[in-house]
């Protein structure tokens, strides 16, 4: 997937995660700021890396700001900021289909 513009998606509320990404050249870029990052920072990280990978993303910078959210929280809001980012519209595969 390319990516053509910066793009957030999620919130600052409690449970939530935002997730911001933004096209650059050479390679991913996870960046995690957390309120559980002692406990958990490294799998989320491992989380948006495989989310990204899922997607064919191998350029991004990505900026997480996490306030305790579900591993599928984080997960769809990579995905819904990368779809932003590529600036698809339609046809979104729904259900799974992103392996």
């Amino acid at each position: 997937m390319l990516l053509k513009q910066p793009a957030i998606a999620g919130t600052l509320e409690s449970s939530d995660v935002q997730v911001t990404i933004t096209p650059q050249d050479g390679g991913v870029k996870v960046e995690v700021d957390s309120t559980v990052k002692a406990q958990y920072g490294r799998h989320i990280e491992e989380c948006v890396r495989e989310t990204l990978g899922n997607l064919n993303i191998d350029n991004a910078l990505v900026k997480v700001v996490d306030q305790g959210a579900l591993e599928c929280t984080i997960k769809a809001r990579v995905e819904c900021a990368a779809f932003r980012s590529a600036q698809v519209e339609d046809n979104y595969p729904w259900g799974g289909a992103i392996k």
